[in-house]
């Protein structure tokens, strides 16, 4: 029965029963990882509100058999309270642990998406981080999961960014007329300029309203397809009114 002291960020939860909750982190060093906290929707004193999702934590965590883990305790190290504070940080940091969630495979150290959640958290808790800094996270996360899309030049056939006008998330990314047969969607330079630019520089880059509109649309299109499903909390930022 293995234990261990382990950093973590709260993906999600699963009530269970009357008392009790499953728990989906994100482990620095263990990677995805799902544990069982009994009691924790009673204990004022073991959990006190701190498996809430984008809650960093110290859990102490056991190995009851196979995959299976108890979590016995923990530590908030950051519960963002800042983000929880307004519509718009509460849907992005849903966004975020959601999209790392659906990212991971269990049980799969992770440990450079860890850091980049962690810094993401605290970039919106200090109101720092808006629609494009969302988009750079998410173009950063796709990579670190080996889903990098290819924005600089046509996927197949690598024919300069000049030629590319269209974009299909089957083929990785933006393709050029020939190797699109008329399949893709079509994309402005604009747009794939910008995706370029944030999956390239860290620095704040500009972009009009509509360009970041369409920049969304085609890396919605992409995360939707390699997931296999478009996020809820995509979702859930459009009915709210936020400038995803």
């Amino acid at each position: 029965m293995e234990r261990i002291r382990a950093r973590a960020v709260v993906l999600s939860y699963l009530d269970y029963g009357e008392a009790d909750r499953i728990v989906t982190l994100l482990t620095e060093e263990r990677g995805r990882l799902a544990a069982f906290a009994a009691g924790a929707r009673k204990s004022r004193r073991r959990f006190a509100g701190a498996l809430e999702p984008c809650t960093l934590l110290s859990a102490q965590l056991v190995q009851t058999r196979g995959d299976t883990w108890r979590l016995d305790s923990v530590d908030v190290l950051d519960a963002f309270p800042e983000v929880r504070a307004e519509l718009s940080l509460i849907a992005r940091g849903a966004y975020a642990v959601e999209l790392v969630r659906e990212l991971c495979r269990d049980h799969e150290p992770h440990p450079d998406l860890f850091a980049l959640l962690c810094r993401y958290l605290t970039a919106l808790a200090r109101k720092g981080a808006g629609a494009l800094a969302m988009m750079r996270f998410e173009l950063l996360a796709l990579a670190l999961a080996g889903l990098m899309p290819r924005l600089d030049r046509c996927a197949r056939c690598g024919a300069p960014p000049e030629e590319v006008l269209l974009f299909d998330p089957e083929h990785g990314g933006l393709l050029c007329n020939g190797c699109a047969a008329g399949t893709g969607q079509r994309v402005s330079n604009e747009a794939a300029l910008l995706l370029a630019s944030l999956q390239r520089e860290p620095k704040a880059v500009e972009a009009r309203h509509s360009v970041r509109a369409e920049a969304r649309g085609l890396l919605t299109r992409f995360v939707s397809h390699h997931l296999g499903h478009r996020p809820k909390s995509l979702d859930f930022m459009r009915e709210v009114g936020v400038d995803a």
